[in-house]
């Protein structure tokens, strides 16, 4: 189990590597990659920024709360910060678990709670050469 903010470009498949196991049947993994646009504005760009002690604290809660309610093996959630160019993947969640409806539905808890409850902060750069901060929270 590991969250991480990272300022390097995240390799998903050395991050799928480590999850992989004998025990496991299945694994789900998510990408979240800088698209060129958000609520019909042109985006040139992303810059993400965090607090970093904060959010790995509460990244590894999220974690750990996955495992509690679901029967996985493991997971693990990387979350870039710095400017990002479109296409860059910006988060990358992968878990394992016996069978595929585990790995799936704590999947989406780990992304929904991350974007939820993780300090991190984005600022968009608009193809207008307008900026603005956007707090990546969704409730």
């Amino acid at each position: 189990m590991s969250f991480k903010i990272t300022v390097v470009p995240i390799d998903a498949d050395a991050r799928k590597r480590e999850l992989t196991q004998g025990t496991t049947g299945a694994c789900v993994t998510f990408e979240g990659w800088v698209r060129n646009h958000n609520e019909g504005e042109s985006v040139q760009a992303l810059e993400y920024e965090a607090h970093v002690p904060v959010a790995e604290k509460e990244g590894a809660k999220i974690l750990a709360e996955a495992k509690a309610k679901f029967a996985i093996e493991d997971a693990i959630c990387e979350h870039r910060i710095g400017k990002l160019a479109i296409g860059d993947c910006a988060v990358w969640v992968g878990v394992t678990a016996a069978h595929r409806g585990a790995a799936f539905d704590a999947c989406r808890y780990i992304i929904d709670e991350t974007k939820a409850r993780v300090p991190i902060w984005k600022k968009e750069h608009y193809t207008s050469g307008v900026t603005g901060w956007v707090n990546c929270a969704t409730r």
